[in-house]
């Protein structure tokens, strides 16, 4: 049973409830204590800044995002700060004066950020000035994609928009059922030059045609079993994964499934319950499950590799691979720097006290940790 404070959504209620509470308050179960370890590596700190007055401390889906030479990233008041990825120095600043609900989608020169009341808004990656801005019918809280041609973003009521890239007119729209009882995050599309792979929370992947908007084709990632709507939430909240011509995909009290994408079928499929992204290397595929055990499946075969159960339950991010290390942030401001051969722990580092959920970014060897209070850092693993 979910501990954490991720948010369930109640269909057309659009309410929320705190993870925490739902589950019963007093009696949520307290994370592993951290033990002792010996570090094999160290933790530089190339530079820190603080990009914004923070995010809150319930779950969501703030990332920084890495294109050329910059770091861009966002706060919940709107505020758009694009740094120099070595020094960390200020290129410039933009108040969009919204409620903003999401981490920052950039490439091709151009950044897009999304607010609560729908408004989706593109930005140039040079100077912050206003490009375009679009519409859709509701929130979107996952990083927004890019391609050549397009924008897409995922809404939380289970609708994927596509904009033109440069003027912002809308393409197309593709909708999904909803359960009337899911997650409240919602999974990042994978957006290729042709097709767009997406989760849904009714625990289906649709490849959908980036031309037109129609689903070429869907698979079932998880099936909902269980008598009460509670235990029936399958949703694909972690974003699709592709390594090594195999689409991954994890689902929330379903499976990690791994999926040929040219022949639309699953390859294998294992007992695995998430709502967080994935990593490969070193020919597996990683994954935080929904009790924070950190998991290395083979990727060709679906066998474990390894399981590393000591930060269970301290709310941790999507892995990200780092070298030869796994790392993942906790609700405590920790980065656990796990090897990818056998998940031993490698090094730790306390970002603050504010805590991690913003999944770590890595670009060049450097990693990027949003902290739930706006601290922006850049790290080296010596």
């Amino acid at each position: 049973m979910k501990s954490l404070r991720s948010v369930v959504t109640l269909g057309l209620l659009s309410g929320v409830l705190s993870g925490c509470g739902f589950w019963g308050g007093t009696s949520e179960i307290e994370p592993t204590p951290l033990v002792s370890i010996t570090a094999e590596k160290q933790v530089e700190t190339l530079w820190s800044t603080d990009v914004g007055s923070g995010y809150g401390d319930l779950y969501h889906q703030f990332v920084p995002a890495v294109d050329g030479k910059a770091i861009y990233a966002a706060n919940r008041d709107g505020v758009v700060v694009a740094l120099d990825r070595e020094s960390g120095r200020q290129l410039w600043k933009q108040d969009l004066d919204l409620t903003l609900s999401g981490g920052i989608g950039a490439g091709f020169g151009t950044l897009v950020v999304a607010s609560e009341e729908g408004n989706v808004i593109a930005l140039n990656a040079e100077d912050g000035s206003e490009l375009w801005r679009g519409r859709v019918p509701s929130e979107v809280v996952s990083q927004p994609q890019l391609n050549t041609d397009l924008v897409v973003v995922q809404v939380i009521n289970g609708q994927i928009d596509a904009f033109d890239r440069v003027t912002g007119e809308h393409r197309w729209s593709f909708d999904s059922q909803v359960p009337q009882l899911s997650l409240r995050g919602t999974s990042e599309p994978l957006l290729g030059q042709d097709v767009t792979l997406a989760g849904f929370a009714n625990g289906k992947l649709v490849a959908i045609d980036n031309r037109v908007g129609n689903a070429l084709w869907e698979q079932r990632v998880a099936l909902a079993e269980g008598r009460s709507e509670l235990e029936r939430i399958v949703d694909v909240d972690g974003k699709p994964l592709f390594f090594n011509d195999l689409i991954y995909v994890p689902s929330y009290q379903g499976r990690l499934v791994a999926i040929n994408p040219f022949a639309a079928r699953i390859v294998w499929a294992q007992d695995f319950s998430s709502y967080r992204g994935l990593a490969a290397g070193f020919g597996n595929v990683y994954g935080v499950s929904d009790q924070d055990l950190v998991s290395a499946f083979d990727a060709g075969s679906s066998a474990s590799v390894w399981q590393q159960d000591g930060l269970r339950y301290r709310r941790l991010t999507s892995p990200a691979v780092l070298g030869t290390t796994l790392v993942v942030g906790d609700a405590e401001g920790y980065l656990h720097f796990l090897s990818q051969i056998d998940g031993h722990f490698v090094a730790r580092y306390h970002v603050d006290s504010a805590g991690i959920y913003s999944t770590p970014v890595v670009a060049d060897d450097t990693l990027y940790v949003l902290s739930n209070d706006g601290r922006l850092v850049a790290l080296k693993l010596n």
